[in-house]
């Protein structure tokens, strides 16, 4: 799908697009179409339940006078947002595709301050809904496949909107492959062929290093290594960075779980759903997006993105319950339970982290907990910190982008959950506060750094369509922390 901009276009075929403010008010753009087809518009409100509510949207087939093929009302309300006008573009994809349309002619002439950035968050949230995993699809008819091939979007101002497309571009490009990799089965998604995407990444000026597994072991990463040593598959670790600041300014940095399938281990899970655990790896699916979007869009910052890849497997080699590991950091951990796995990559993964890039800042994202979900269900994501200043900045960020998180306390009563008798710690803290005590267990391993958690399991994969995000994997955290970054960290 091509989506361009334009100060004019007089479409011969395909959808127009025109906007309806509440109150049945008419944008410029609808009234010079509503007298070209002899009033059609007009009577075909008069006809419906449409009064141009925020949301509303009507069409209107084969319209007399024109030999344009149909005209799509959208309601624009009293005003709208940024989010609201990415919605507005979401919605439609399904209905032009549904329709057959290929061409498509959009008007954006009213409904907010800044046309401009108003045509290029439409054309956005059109990228973000268009998304489709079909690639081992073999038998889809035409009219299971997207009609839909060019968009118009008429504006003034366009130099101004190709400008602030281009950005968006950028973040829409990094949730594309967030969304590919977490939707990619379990068997060709691994860990060494995960890495081999990442590595990808140096093509737009990123600089990826991969450590095997015998580097992991003379670096003592046992914590990590001991929940792949079921699989056939090798672990690794990755670590993506990004210089786009000027000067040796320290980095902000993103650590991401990457199991790239979650059997439970030794610790099984129940057969039912297992299928689904080929996107435990999300939290690193959100960090590679993240930083194409970062390199793609020139991001002023120095960034590092690191993913702690791994298979947790069952077999005769595999980590038992009972097993006691020394982490990189050289405190003990006894496993209790195989299936709380992540907590155990990160604590490897983020000690690296912190210890040899001393960074100003680490966010780590997980599916972490069921016990998220059953807390927040799959509208906000659970997030952790030890920073009031990193807190407050992501809420605003999850507000800006629609990618809403609710933070959840640390304390040390919690802390007390995950005392044992023959480690220093064990890996679970009881059915009680699940995703407390499993952010309180990374917190030993941030060494004081800024830092917070969010625990993406209720928000990865979505069963049902929402404005831009279709049915599948959501990447959750890619937007959320661009902005996070072009709002507070860069320059």
């Amino acid at each position: 799908m091509k989506i361009s901009f334009a100060e004019k276009a007089s479409p011969k075929s395909g959808a127009v697009v025109v906007g309806v403010e509440e109150g049945k008010k008419l944008t410029p753009a609808a009234q010079e179409l509503d007298q070209e087809t002899g009033g059609a518009i007009a009577r075909a409100m008069k006809a419906s339940k449409f009064t141009g509510k925020k949301g509303q949207s009507l069409q209107i087939a084969a319209p007399a006078n024109v030999t344009i093929d149909r005209i799509i009302l959208v309601g624009i309300g009293k005003g709208m947002s940024d989010l609201d006008f990415q919605s507005l573009g979401g919605n439609l994809v399904p209905t032009l595709n549904g329709a057959g349309d290929k061409d498509v002619v959009i008007h954006v002439d009213a409904g907010a301050d800044v046309l401009p950035d108003a045509a290029a968050n439409i054309g956005a949230g059109m990228l973000m809904r268009s998304y489709r995993f079909d690639r081992y699809r073999t038998k889809d008819t035409a009219d299971q496949k997207p009609s839909l091939k060019k968009v118009t979007i008429v504006v003034n101002g366009t130099t101004a909107a190709r400008k602030a497309f281009k950005t968006l571009e950028a973040v829409a490009e990094g949730v594309t492959l967030t969304r590919d990799l977490v939707s990619e089965p379990p068997n060709i998604l691994y860990p060494e062929s995960f890495a081999e995407e990442a590595a990808k990444l140096a093509e737009i000026g990123i600089d990826v290093e991969i450590l095997n597994e015998k580097k992991m072991e003379k670096l003592g990463m046992h914590s990590l290594l001991g929940v792949g040593k079921g699989s056939a598959r090798e672990s690794r670790l990755v670590v993506m960075h990004w210089n786009g600041a000027s000067g040796n300014r320290r980095p902000v940095a993103f650590v991401g779980k990457g199991v790239t399938f979650d059997t439970g281990g030794i610790s099984l899970k129940p057969g039912p759903g297992m299928e689904e655990m080929k996107w435990d790896m999300g939290g690193a699916g959100v960090v590679t997006g993240l930083m194409k979007a970062l390199a793609l869009r020139k991001a002023k910052v120095n960034a590092i993105g690191v993913l702690g890849l791994v298979e947790n497997m069952p077999d005769g080699a595999a980590q038992r319950p009972g097993d006691i590991v020394t982490s990189m950091s050289g405190q003990t951990i006894e496993i209790h339970n195989t299936d709380a796995e992540g907590r155990l990559v990160l604590a490897d993964a983020l000690w690296y982290t912190q210890d040899k890039y001393k960074p100003r800042l680490m966010i780590d994202l997980a599916t972490l907990t069921g016990a998220m979900i059953i807390a927040l269900g799959n509208e906000y994501a659970g997030f952790f910190s030890n920073d009031d200043d990193i807190s407050t900045k992501l809420s605003a960020a999850g507000e800006a982008t629609g990618e809403k998180v609710w933070r959840l306390p640390l304390a040390e009563a919690y802390d007390n959950q995950l005392k044992t008798d023959g480690a220093d710690m064990k890996n679970i803290g009881g059915r009680a506060a699940g995703s407390i005590t499993a952010a309180q267990f990374l917190q030993r391993f941030v060494n004081k750094v800024p830092w917070a958690h969010l625990d993406i399991a209720g928000v990865t994969w979505s069963g049902k369509d929402a404005p831009t995000v279709p049915k599948g994997a959501t990447a959750f955290g890619v937007r959320l922390l661009d902005k996070f970054v072009a709002d507070n960290y860069e320059g």
